[in-house]
C-alpha cells in the first residue's frame, strides 16, 4: 500500500529531476559567463545572498565543472527514482541537491514557501525514510532474482552468501546499464541543445564602456570581458562645483541608446547594476541583483521590461515595482544624472 502511495511522488521527483539535468545540458547558455542565467551567474549571485558564502566563493573558479557536475547528478538522481534502483541513495542525493540548492539560491525566497528547493528537501523526505518500496522497482526485482535458484528450481536453495554475491553482480550489471544509458540521453540532448543554438537571451543590456574601469567585481558575468576599456580617469567621484553633478561618472550618456540599457557597477555597493533610456535625456537606473534570489537581471526591450532569467521575476522598468513573480520586493532604485560633460553620475 505505502509503494503505491508512494509512486505519483516517485514519478513527480524523477521526471523533475531528469529533466531539470537534461535541461541544463540542452542549455549551452548555462555554462557561458556572459549568459545572465549561467551558472556563473548564479553563483555570483549566491555569493552576495547565501548565508553560506564563504563555502561558495572558491567555487567560483570551477563554475562550468560544478554546472556539469549538478546536471549529471540530477539526472542520475531522476533516473534511479524512476528506475527504483539504489532507491534511497537516490532519495539522499535529493536531499543533498535540494538542501544545497536551498541555501544557495532561494534561501532568501519570500514568503519562503514561494522557493521551490525547501519544498523538494521534505518532499524527497519519504522516499528517504521509507524507501521506494517493491512496486516497480529496479531494486526488488535484483534481489528477487539474486535469491532465484539457477533454473528455477525451488528444490535447491542458495546460499545467503551466494545470493547476495549475485545481487551485487546484477545490481552493478543494472547500474552500469542505466548509466550509459543515461550519458548516453544527456549527450544527445546537450548535441541537439547546441544545435538549436540553447534558450535564446532577449535581453538588450550592454555594458557601459567606462563601468569597466570602475568594477569590483571583474568576474561578474554581467560584464562583458570583451568590452572595450577605459582608464580609470574616465571615471571619478565629484562634487557639483565639477562643472558635473555628484557621484561617480559610469558612462557616457551617448552608450546607451533611447529605448535601451546598459549595465556598469554601483559605485557604493559594487553590485551589478542597470540604467534604461527610458526617453530621450531620461534615464533611470536600479541595482541589478534580483531580490528574490540574487540572480543578475536584464532589460529586455522587446517587452519594457526588466527580467530575471533565473526563475523569471518580471520588474516595471519605469519604477522598478514587481510586476510578475516570485521575487516579493521590487528593484533598488539609484539615482542616475547626465551632467554636461555629456557622461551618466550615478549617486
Amino acid at each position: 500500500m505505502l509503494s503505491r502511495a508512494l509512486l505519483p511522488l516517485r514519478a513527480f521527483l524523477g521526471f523533475t529531476f531528469c529533466f531539470a539535468g537534461l535541461q541544463k545540458l540542452a542549455n549551452p547558455g548555462f555554462f557561458q559567463a556572459s549568459n545572465p542565467g549561467s551558472i556563473q551567474a548564479q553563483l555570483a549571485g549566491s555569493v552576495r545572498r547565501s548565508p553560506i558564502h564563504p563555502l561558495i566563493s572558491p567555487l567560483t573558479h570551477v563554475a562550468v565543472l560544478l554546472g556539469l557536475v549538478i546536471a549529471i547528478a540530477e539526472l542520475a538522481i531522476g533516473l534511479g527514482t524512476l528506475l527504483g534502483l539504489w532507491q534511497r541513495l537516490a532519495a539522499v542525493g535529493g536531499v543533498a541537491l535540494s538542501l544545497m540548492l536551498f541555501l544557495t539560491v532561494s534561501f532568501h525566497s519570500s514568503p519562503y514557501y514561494t522557493g521551490a528547493d525547501i519544498v523538494f528537501v521534505f518532499a524527497w523526505t519519504p522516499l528517504l525514510l521509507a524507501g521506494a518500496g517493491p512496486l516497480l522497482s529496479a531494486d526488488a526485482m535484483i534481489e528477487a532474482r539474486a535469491r532465484t535458484p539457477r533454473g528455477g528450481r525451488p528444490s535447491k536453495r542458495l546460499s545467503p552468501e551466494e545470493a547476495s554475491r549475485r545481487e551485487v553482480v546484477l545490481k552493478g550489471t543494472a547500474t552500469a546499464v542505466a548509466a550509459v544509458a543515461g550519458l548516453v540521453l544527456g549527450g544527445v540532448v546537450a548535441g541537439l541543445g547546441r544545435l538549436a543554438g540553447g534558450t535564446k537571451n532577449s535581453s538588450v543590456t550592454a555594458p557601459l564602456p567606462e563601468a569597466q574601469a570602475n568594477s569590483t567585481l571583474s568576474s561578474s558575468p554581467a560584464q562583458s570581458a570583451s568590452a572595450p576599456k577605459v582608464s580609470p580617469s574616465a571615471s571619478g567621484s565629484s562634487g557639483s562645483g565639477g562643472g558635473h553633478p555628484a557621484g561617480t561618472a559610469i558612462g557616457a550618456a551617448k552608450d546607451v541608446p533611447v529605448g535601451g540599457a546598459a549595465s556598469f557597477t554601483a559605485p557604493g555597493t559594487g553590485d551589478p547594476s542597470i540604467v534604461i533610456h527610458a526617453t530621450a535625456g531620461k534615464f533611470v537606473a536600479f541595482d541589478a541583483v534580483c531580490p528574490h534570489a540574487g540572480c543578475t537581471v536584464q532589460y529586455d526591450q522587446s517587452q519594457a521590461l526588466i527580467v530575471c532569467p533565473c526563475h523569471g521575476s518580471q520588474f516595471n522598468a519605469a519604477t522598478g515595482a514587481v510586476e510578475v513573480g516570485p521575487a516579493a520586493t521590487g528593484l533598488t532604485a539609484i539615482k542616475v544624472t547626465e551632467g554636461n560633460d555629456g557622461q551618466l553620475y550615478a549617486t
